[in-house]
This record gives structure tokens, sequence and C-alpha cells, in this order.
């Protein structure tokens, strides 16, 4: 992966350093806020770290809900960033505590939401770096190959792996993804806990922020 310049690492920290604030819990398409800045949603299995990044980048302990329940999220979490960008928190999938029903009802806002909302311009779908690519992974970037939506790989929890069990992650992942449409081909390796990655998860996220 190459290496960001001093000015991207600092958009990025800049723009986290700003007012970062919850803003609501959508449970459906008509209750989602206007489309009036760009959008970047975090998607991935239940207990993938989705809150704890979040929290991480924001440098917000409490700012995302973090839970040892699989499944917690049940909406679309939104948040707003300084006025420049929207971050969206999807449900999990994969496992969840809760009935079918609701499982079905979540899938659906969910796809709804990324393959219907224009202001979206990336999703950052995040791995397990302990478990890799599962086959729920794999279906929903189908889906967004499929519907063109663009897709950035974030492997997290990469401090639980010695460095050369995390390469052999890294390359098959990569592998992976080398072919897909509608895949960012750079996957960015994060810990929530030692804050490894952050800075050039930032930098990539600022790209996509008004200026």
């Amino acid at each position: 992966m190459a290496d960001l310049s001093k000015s991207q690492v600092e958009a990025g920290r800049l723009l986290f350093a700003r007012d970062v604030t919850f803003m609501l819990s959508a449970v459906s398409l008509e209750t989602l806020p206007p489309a009036r800045l760009p959008e970047i949603c975090f998607a991935g299995r239940s207990n993938v770290g989705k809150s704890s990044l979040i929290n991480a980048l924001t440098n917000r302990k409490g700012l995302a809900r973090a839970s040892n329940t699989p499944g917690r999220t049940r909406e679309l979490n939104y948040f707003n960033v300084d006025e420049r960008l929207f971050v969206v928190d999807l449900p999990g999938y994969g496992y969840a505590r809760a009935s079918k029903t609701d499982i079905a009802r979540w899938t659906k806002l969910t796809r709804q939401f990324l393959f219907g909302r224009a202001s979206l311009r990336r999703v950052f779908l995040l791995i397990d770096s302990r478990h890799g690519l599962k086959e729920s992974d794999l279906e929903l970037m189908a889906m967004l190959d499929e519907t063109a939506v663009t897709y950035q790989l974030i492997l997290t929890k990469v401090d639980k792996l010695k460095k050369g069990e995390l390469d052999k992650v890294v390359e098959r992942t990569e592998k992976s993804v080398a072919k897909r449409p509608a895949a960012f081909p750079k996957i960015i390796n994060t810990s929530s806990e030692t804050k490894n990655g952050l800075d050039l998860l930032r930098a990539e996220i600022a790209s996509l922020a008004l200026p």
C-alpha cells in the first residue's frame, strides 16, 4: 500500500478532530435525513467491531454503542462530521439475537439504503482479520458489484494476529477482491485497541468529504 502524504494524513486528523455528533437512528427509508452531504457507511458481520472502530476514529468513547451482544445495532445510525460528511453505522449481518422477522426487516432496509442512496460515496466493509471473508461477506460483495456501489475492505482487530498470520490473511483478501468490479483495491488493516491504521482510514474518508 502506497504511503499517504503528510497533508492527506493531516486532512484526516483534522476532519475527525472537529465536531462529530450522533444525529438519528433511521428505521425506514422515510426516516433517513435529507441527502445533503456526502455519505460513507460501515458494514460488516455482527461483532466485527463497527461501533468500536467509529469510536476510535472519532476519539469519542461513547459515540457509537459497542456491545458484546451480536446484532445490537438494529437501525441505520447516522453521525454528522462537522457538516462535511454523514457517517452511517449499518446493522450487522450474519448473526443476531432477534426474530427472523426483525432480521428480515433490517436486511431489507440495508439493501434499500445501499442500492438507492445517491449520496453514498463508499461502503467500508469490515472483516474480522481473525476469521477472514465469510460467505455472508461474499454475498454482500456480490450485491455491491452488481449494483456498482464502491466498497473498500477494512480488516479489524489486527492486533490479535502475529505478523505472519496477518500477512496471509491480507494476501488471501487481496486475491478475493482483485477482480471484483466495484471493489476499491486498497485494503486497510486496523485495530481499535492499538489505533493501527486509523490515520490511513481517516485520510481515505476525508478524501470523500466536502472540502
